[in-house]
């Protein structure tokens, strides 16, 4: 078995192309070896910002001998009379390479085995390794020179090597040949002896190629240097791995700004420093301090000149921010309100205004459905959108809600009515926190469902290329608020409210319902049974109340009784339309009737569905004594729809759980 290394030496690649890129040509390769039945044992990718690097590993040295079975011509029209090939005949074998003792007749056809014989794995490569490159897509792509071809940035070297010997290979305009480039400030030139070497041959030029290894060392790296000050690192995940994509040998610096920016929203500070300008803030003792780190993509030991340059931009940035908030707290926040006349929500729905007096009164009905009664929700609601008006936000558009909650503060609101301001965005992902208080609940509640509607409405629902407004994440935050704080509130119900306060009115209630049960199945489908999910929610809808949808989940997600099941499913079977009868006792002819209706009629509903379910055991002997004494489609029409109508009264019991047909 063998190696491959194949290495894309290109211009500085834009770092959102590159995670991309390491999936499609990992796709690509396995697809191209597996449709090649070529085995191999694992096909690894590395990243830096110059280069993507595949390495095959144990790829066999050639394709397999393939057997096909030809199909000639009618035996008739392939032989004579007497029994001697015709011309057709011939020519079918002279096509095919093949002599008459290969022929053979089968269902009154000629027939051979043709033998294909495998490929060399470097003619393979050869053939389509380009073609597996230049399928990559992503955004913005180029020319350079002359050529009709495109690729995100220049080629520059191609390395291409099976074990020690050249692949060549040639991608647009350049031909590969058996020597990379180190580091932009290393060696230029690195020659590669094998693809085993690669990686640490590329170590000590400078690049780590390993981009979970680099990430790794960005981590460490800043940690060693936080340690030293007392501080912690802080970082995201996004800013994690932008700088790892941007780097390909990371080395901190720390650089200091002045203490009085940290007069500013803290929010403001951090996010220059990781948003715009890519850097670590660093915290001590919880609290924010005048330091940073910035990963450097340098060697050497001299760093007065890239940290003179980083201050130098952070302090225009931090300027920019200073002079924002002094000019936007002239005024209190509330004074910001009637700006948002001027702020388009979306077409056909009215300014940002309008949303906000709908916000407003969804959040006074959610409120009163709860049985919560605070003046703080309302005043939270009006002022939740204040901020887009302000120059901070203007410019630091991701900051709407904190500056919010910051503003607030200076104008002396309410400290429920500043979180709350800042929650309402939550969750700001499908991983982040949501709203702790009751404020930001609601009217983030109240703001997520008026978008939905105004988008349903509007006739823009979802698709798998697009999500207007990020309705699928306002429908994930809905839920998981309701979840994560055991809210007893009728989505389904608000979504009505909703939609007859907008300025367009339009029926889509129920499109919108089952577009949000949907979201729920996927969100919860990581923790439950898919198909225990569409049951609980196709006998009633989860939305009237997720605590309660989310409970008989559990339990069905742990039923394990064949005997239940098929009884349930064949009522379900046997009663396939409506049944509208009511249970006559006096027209029971079979002692098993009467034992049945009496059992039944011992279930009464309740919120325990443990419980429930087993009374559901505990009854399901008697059912299927039922069946085995009573024959359901009595000839007597009114004995049969009075058995019909016990056994309505059952699937009545089996539906206050789950729709067992789906199980």
């Amino acid at each position: 078995m063998s190696k491959y290394l194949l290495e894309i030496g290109t211009e500085e690649l834009p770092y959102k192309f590159i995670p991309s890129a390491i999936q499609q040509l990992q796709t690509g390769f396995e697809k191209f070896l597996s449709d090649n039945k070529i085995n191999f044992e694992k096909v690894n990718v590395y990243a830096t910002p110059r280069r993507l690097a595949v390495i095959v590993d144990d790829i066999a040295k050639c394709s397999p001998d393939e057997v096909k079975v030809v199909k000639g011509p009618i035996a008739k029209v392939a032989y004579d009379e007497n029994g001697n090939l015709t011309k057709a005949g011939e020519g079918f074998l002279n096509k095919n390479g093949l002599t008459k003792e290969d022929a053979y007749i089968e269902n009154d056809y000629l027939h051979a085995k043709v033998v294909i014989k495998g490929k060399p794995i470097e003619e393979l490569l050869k053939e389509n390794v380009p073609n597996i490159v230049l399928k990559l897509q992503g955004s913005h792509f180029m020319r350079w020179g002359a050529n009709d071809e495109k690729f995100s940035r220049p080629i520059r070297w191609i390395v291409s090597l099976l074990d020690r010997e050249e692949v060549k290979i040639k991608i647009i305009d350049v031909e590969s040949g058996a020597y990379s480039r180190g580091h932009r400030f290393a060696q230029k030139s690195v020659a590669i002896g094998q693809p085993d070497d690669y990686v640490e041959i590329m170590r000590n030029a400078c690049v780590i190629v390993d981009q979970n290894e680099r990430r790794q060392i960005i981590i460490d790296r800043a940690k060693a240097e936080a340690d030293k000050l007392g501080a912690v690192p802080y970082y995201t995940e996004d800013l994690l791995e932008e700088v790892t994509f941007i780097t390909e040998y990371p080395v901190p610096a720390v650089c200091d700004f002045d203490p009085k920016y940290l007069e500013i929203p803290e929010e403001v500070t951090v996010t220059v420093m990781a948003v715009h300008q890519r850097y670590f803030a660093l915290y001590k003792d919880g609290k924010l301090i005048n330091k940073f780190i910035t990963m450097t993509n340098y060697i050497g030991d001299e760093f007065a000149n890239i940290k003179a340059g980083n201050v130098r931009v952070i302090k225009a940035r931090l300027d920019d921010a200073v002079f924002f908030f002094k000019e936007d707290t002239q005024k209190p926040l509330v004074d910001y309100v009637e700006d948002l006349k001027g702020v388009t929500f979306q077409k056909g729905m009215g300014s940002v205004y309008d949303k906000t007096q709908r916000i407003v009164k969804l959040s006074k009905q959610i409120a009163s459905e709860l049985g919560v009664n605070s003046p703080a929700i309302e005043r939270t609601a009006l002022l939740c959108k204040a901020d887009l008006t302000t120059k901070l936000v203007f410019e630091f558009t991701e900051l709407q809600g904190f500056i919010g909650a910051d503003y607030a503060r200076v104008s002396g609101e309410d400290p429920k009515v500043a979180e709350g301001i800042k929650e309402h965005y939550f969750p700001l992902n499908a991983e982040s926190e949501t709203a702790k208080g009751v404020e930001g609940q609601i009217v983030g509640i109240a703001d997520k469902i008026d978008t939905i509607c105004a988008v349903f409405v509007d006739g823009k629902k979802p698709t798998g290329s697009s999500d207007p407004l990020g309705v699928r994440r306002a429908c994930l935050g809905i839920i998981r608020t309701i979840l994560a704080n055991n809210l007893k509130l009728n989505v389904s119900k608000l979504i009505k409210e909703t939609l007859a306060l907008l300025p367009v009115q339009k029926d889509c209630a129920d499109e919108i319902n089952e577009f949000l049960v949907q979201r729920l199945i996927i969100f919860l489908s990581d923790d439950y049974k898919k198909n225990v999910l569409e049951a609980c929610a196709s006998n009633k809808n989860p939305l009237e109340d997720l605590s309660d949808y989310i409970e008989r989940v559990k339990v069905v997600q742990n039923l394990d009784n064949h005997a239940l099941l098929e009884s349930a499913n064949r009522v379900i079977r046997i009663l396939k339309d409506e049944c509208t009868a009511t249970v006559n006792p006096s027209l029971f002819k079979e002692n098993a009737e009467s034992v049945l209706y009496e059992k039944v009629n011992t279930i009464s509903k309740t919120s325990d569905y443990k419980n429930y379910l087993g009374m559901l055991l505990d009854i399901n002997p008697y059912v299927e004594k039922f069946f085995e004494d009573v024959l359901v489609n009595d000839n007597d029409e009114k004995i049969k729809q009075n058995r019909h109508a016990l056994l309505a009264v059952l699937k009545n019991k089996y539906e206050l759980l789950t729709d067992f047909s789906k199980l």
